[in-house]
């Protein structure tokens, strides 16, 4: 049940939360859509702590949905059933691991 509250919950990040912030920082700012917000209110903004556990929290549930996503077009597409516990091994222990890299960077601010 774990893993598929966090697949479910890392589908409604992935698609709600993601394509807003690539649409605004990726595109609309690029293309001068909207004015472009200076270091300094940037920075302050990443470094409150709610923004970084907000930050912290769409990395760590799109990771995991992705993991799982991986896992079973590994295992139900490519019909490798007999590597099962390699492959759960593989995606949702890269997720923890990326998840850990994310938050020591998100932590790591100044």
């Amino acid at each position: 049940p774990v893993l598929w509250l966090l697949f479910s919950a890392g589908g409604v990040v992935s698609a709600l939360v993601l394509p807003v912030l690539v649409l605004s920082l990726g595109v609309a700012i690029p293309l001068g859509w909207l004015d472009a917000p200076s270091y300094e209110h940037l920075s302050a903004v990443v470094r409150h702590p709610i923004t970084r556990l907000a930050l912290f929290g769409i990395c760590v549930l799109s990771l995991f949905h992705a993991a799982h996503r991986f896992r079973f077009t590994l295992y139900d597409g490519l019909q490798i059933k007999h590597l099962n516990e390699m492959i759960g091994l593989f995606c949702y222990g890269g997720a923890i691991v990326l998840s850990l890299w994310a938050g020591y960077l998100l932590s790591s601010l100044r």
